[in-house]
């Protein structure tokens, strides 16, 4: 059964962050675990994928602006959730829902993911013995990852993980230039065959771009504490642009290294004993270490507010967070490729949320559907070739499971 959401919108926030903050909160926002994939998406579609690539960061970027304009439509919107309430009432408001919290639940699965096998590709024969049973591998990290984070989920302050998790644009260019080092100093190179095109690879590889630009969920909570809000779309240009070239870059310098040996994780085709790939692999680590906790936060919060007042709401906090983390670690044990989870996120969950719901949203708010015209024949060809892709690129991720 769904949570119960509410019917009426929250009360107006005024805003008073400025334009470069906020282009560094949405770039950050940007900046995501989807930049090591990036170099796997050549491997799976060639060279010319990159057209498609640019073609989701202009699309994507059109949603936005969409929910831009969904937003100014009404003062009062502060959420996505908000936007589906204006848009179609409770129904809106609960189908937004559901799809947000369960893209972050799977996001913090990926997490988990991803640490394993880095840390697994740092140290690969590591094992303990517990009541005379050998636990070791893949397995042995997911367990380690999970305890690690488990104090940050009993925090109440946040501030400095929110500062840590906020560097994702510093990190993005941190792992990028490390990379480029092994290829250029530490002997690897760039001197690998690629391909010019794999149509078979192309629905994985464009669910994968749709997982790197779905932002949209934090894109009315920016709008709403801009100072002033008449720049956000200058904001979006330049936020997806840079993150256009950060990606790109990515592709090129891990494919021209390691082609058709791309594992989904470019970092775990780095060669571990050189400090640069260190660096990389660290850099990598860190940002979802910090992040965990601040994800989990609005899926906690949900389940917390459905509780009667009179219950105790730390202890009960602390469960709800525990109980959540605990369920990621057992799922993250048993889903073998982070590729794989991070493409079937793309298809399902980003799709809908940085594409078809923005589109659906703004027809409806403004009635657009009943003019005809250049806006509606542009608004319906993107919710057509989205559903296209998240088909094609659901099916493509399912069979390789």
């Amino acid at each position: 059964m769904a949570m119960e959401v509410q019917n009426e919108l929250p009360p107006i926030i005024s805003g008073g962050t400025s334009f470069v903050r906020t282009c560094f909160n949405c770039l950050n926002a940007l900046s995501g675990i989807g930049l090591i994939t990036m170099p796997y998406t050549l491997r799976e579609a060639g060279w010319l994928s990159l057209g498609l690539l640019l073609a989701m960061a202009i699309v994507t970027c059109y949603t936005g602006l969409l929910l831009q304009r969904c937003m100014d439509s009404k003062p009062l919107i502060i959420t996505y959730p908000d936007i589906g309430w204006h848009a179609f009432g409770r129904k809106g408001r609960i189908i937004v829902s559901i799809f947000l919290y369960f893209e972050l639940y799977l996001i913090l699965i990926g997490f988990l993911i991803l640490e394993r096998d880095n840390l697994h590709k740092l140290f690969p024969n590591t094992s303990f013995k517990v009541g005379g049973q050998h636990i070791g591998g893949k397995p042995l990290f997911t367990l380690v990852v999970g305890l690690l984070i488990v104090p940050s989920m009993w925090l109440k302050d946040f501030r400095f993980l929110s500062f840590i998790s906020a560097s994702g644009a510093l990190s993005s260019l941190i792992i990028i230039c490390s990379i480029f080092w092994v290829g250029a100093v530490d002997g690897v190179g760039f001197s690998e065959k690629a391909e010019l095109f794999n149509l078979e690879g192309v629905p994985f590889a464009l669910s994968l771009y749709a997982f790197c630009y779905d932002a949209h969920a934090i894109f009315p909570t920016l709008y709403s504490s801009m100072e002033d809000k008449s720049q956000f779309s200058k904001v979006l240009f330049i936020s997806f642009a840079l993150s256009t070239v950060s990606y790109i870059s990515m592709a090129i310098i891990g494919y021209l290294m390691f082609g058709q040996r791309l594992q989904s994780q470019v970092t775990l085709n780095l060669p571990t004993r050189k400090f640069s790939s260190k660096i990389a692999i660290y850099t990598t680590l860190v940002g979802p270490l910090a992040k965990y906790a601040l994800v989990v936060t609005p899926i906690a919060e949900a389940m917390e507010s459905q509780l009667p007042s009179n219950y105790n709401i730390r202890a009960i906090s602390i469960l709800i967070r525990t109980l959540l983390l605990i369920s990621t670690v057992i799922v993250a044990s048993v889903i073998p490729f982070f590729g794989l989870l991070m493409a079937l996120i793309g298809s399902i969950l980003s799709v809908t949320l940085s594409i078809l719901l923005p589109c659906l949203c703004y027809l409806k708010i403004f009635e657009s559907y009943k003019r005809l015209g250049l806006e509606l024949v542009i608004i319906l060809g993107v919710v057509v070739l989205a559903l296209s892709g998240g088909v094609m690129g659901t099916y493509s991720s399912l069979k390789r499971w």
